[in-house]
């Protein structure tokens, strides 16, 4: 680590606890957060922002129209967030949300095996972008002949997703 930086580590149980997104249309991103993934409003004040979960968390996911309202969405080629990622607990439950993305004709922009973890990638209404992933047991990630976790991007087996929950 460069010295200029300090020494100081974030603690390994440290966890990403939501995302807070601009968004143009609040009923439309409802209507995809909510009604098609599956999250539940905790709270929603008027038109302006609302803030859903999933377990009864006060909220995974913030969404506004603060400054965003009626605007399009940012350009794909310029800085900012490039996906969320939603980590479900397990293969099966990726399986699920595979079928009702199916289900809905809802359009994929991608699918990967990382090799620690499956992934589906799509967009939400305001064109950002959503990881929708599990990962694998720790004890089943890929390592180098040194010990490092050896991630890759390669196809994912979609079909055999989908027999998970035939």
């Amino acid at each position: 680590m460069n010295q200029a930086h300090g020494e100081y580590e974030v603690p390994g149980q440290t966890r990403i606890g939501h995302v807070h997104l601009k968004v143009s249309d609040l009923n439309r991103s409802l209507a995809f957060y909510c009604d098609l993934l599956g999250f539940k409003l905790m709270q929603k004040i008027g038109d302006q922002a609302a803030f859903i979960s999933a377990g009864g968390y006060h909220h995974h996911i913030g969404l506004n129209t603060w400054y965003s309202k009626g605007q399009p969405s940012a350009p794909r080629n310029t800085t900012g967030l490039f996906h969320t990622a939603i980590l479900y607990p397990s293969r099966n439950d990726l399986s699920h949300i595979y079928r009702r993305l199916l289900t809905f004709s809802y359009p994929l922009t991608g699918a990967a095996d990382h090799g620690v973890s499956e992934a589906i990638y799509l967009d939400d209404p305001d064109g950002n972008g959503v990881e929708l992933y599990w990962d694998r047991p720790k004890t089943d990630w890929p390592l180098t002949s040194n010990g490092s976790i050896e991630m890759f991007t390669k196809s994912l087996d979609l079909e055999g997703l989908l027999r998970l929950t035939e």
